[in-house]
């Protein structure tokens, strides 16, 4: 497919067709009228806006049940995310997790020189909320921008830090609502 319309793209996103087209002008002019947009330069274009012309690399501290599971999640490369290590403070729990995942697992001693010399920015965060606030303050010392935060406790954070907290039980609460 060497072209596509906005009616095609905006389906596929859910929004109107006049609102795609709104949003995508603030990335350039590169549509046609009565063509529609050039595949290859509309997805070159979103790729270098968003930045994921490369993978961007991810941490994820705390290697328990809820973080082995996520280095064993396949989707975060195909969003361009690449979990680059992994932190725990017990490494010989986290030998079998390692061989199944294929990615690194260090003891928690390393975390900030491993972030500030592979400049990794964002990290996830699955340990407990007795070391959350500690665990989060070495991310953020050690250049860390962005939190994925799946602790069970608020972070408290300086102003250019960006944390998304993931509560389960909040999301089943919501959940439950809808539920009769």
């Amino acid at each position: 497919m060497e072209t596509v319309s906005s009616e095609v793209l905006a389906k596929a996103a859910g929004v109107k067709p006049t609102q795609l087209r709104k949003d995508l002008t603030y990335f350039g002019q590169f549509g046609t009228r009565g063509l529609g947009y050039n595949v290859e330069t509309l997805s070159a274009t979103i790729n270098q806006v968003l930045g994921t012309n490369s993978l961007q690399p991810v941490v994820l501290v705390g290697v328990g049940n809820l973080g082995a599971a996520l280095l064993r999640y396949q989707g975060f490369q195909k969003e361009g995310f690449e979990l680059r290590a992994a932190f725990d403070s017990d490494i010989d729990r986290c030998k079998l997790i390692q061989e199944k995942s294929g990615i690194p697992i260090h003891p928690v001693a390393e975390m900030r020189g491993f972030v500030q010399s592979n400049h990794v920015k964002m990290a996830i965060m699955a340990v407990p909320a007795n070391v959350a606030q500690e665990v989060a303050n070495e991310l953020v010392n050690a250049g860390v921008q962005a939190i994925l935060n799946f602790s069970p406790t608020v972070l408290q954070v300086p102003d250019h830090v960006m944390v998304h907290a993931v509560d389960l039980a909040l999301a089943l609460e919501h959940l439950s609502y809808f539920v009769r």
